[in-house]
């Protein structure tokens, strides 16, 4: 069967080294679910796989033990050119998603030539509950929706947002973030406004400080709006 294969063949190429390295990076993950495969490696056996015809039963054969065969469903459906059957792909998989890696690189090319399909999904994915699931629906408005295709309507659905999930909460912080960057007029009220978690405010002052994006006069005013008192999640590694 192709998912022994594809298993065999990752085991080949393991770095032992990087998989104890890689496995302190991705909380829940440990050296018994990885087993080390470097990114690019991971990247051309996906592309390699996608030409097979019986890939699809790799596809569908879910929960995958393996951290790294994650990584590879996920570079293989990156790389689907028929938006309706990436989409069916993704929805599929991403239940199944249980870190911010792989999650975070889930990112299918075709999208960007669907943009009005994809805003809907997007809406859908983030009232989905499934903490990965959110995560991307958010990602996706970051990455398509911050720039010329950008309306306030959009910062409001992620603003609107409660979770305990550091998870979902780091990517609402890197939203606002990248947002100030891009859109900093509609972007800036969340925060003098206070209409974010405090957690999430800061993190989002945090982040915007950090970046090259964001001009030295705008990052003096936003050090001024941090709030005092902010919990901090128990967890997480900043992204």
């Amino acid at each position: 069967m192709i998912t022994e294969e594809i298993r065999q063949t990752l085991f080949d190429l393991q770095d032992v080294k990087y998989r104890d390295f890689q496995s302190k990076l991705i909380p829940g993950k440990d050296a018994e679910n990885m087993i080390g495969v470097r990114t690019p490696e991971l990247r051309k056996l996906a592309k390699e796989l996608s030409k097979r015809e019986d890939v699809g039963e790799f596809l569908g054969d879910l929960p995958h033990q393996y951290f790294d065969e994650n990584q590879v469903h996920a570079f293989i459906i990156a790389g689907i050119k028929d938006f309706d059957r990436c989409v069916e792909e993704v929805e599929r998989f991403l239940p199944y998603v249980d870190n911010w890696a792989t999650c975070d690189q889930l990112s299918p090319k075709v999208f960007k030539k669907h943009k009005a399909e994809v805003l809907g999904k997007a809406g859908e994915w983030i009232r989905a509950g499934h903490t990965y699931t959110v995560r991307f629906g958010i990602g996706v408005l970051m990455q398509y929706f911050l720039d010329e295709d950008f309306d306030p309507a959009y910062a409001e659905l992620v603003a609107g947002i409660r979770s305990e999930e550091y998870y979902v909460n780091m990517m609402i912080s890197w939203y606002f973030a990248t947002a100030l960057a891009k859109q900093y007029e509609a972007a800036l009220p969340y925060l003098e406004e206070r209409r974010l978690d405090p957690w999430v405010h800061n993190k989002t002052i945090q982040k915007a400080v950090e970046s090259y994006r964001v001009p030295e006069e705008r990052k003096k005013h936003l050090k001024g709006l941090r709030r005092q008192g902010a919990v901090a999640f128990p967890e997480g590694n900043n992204v």
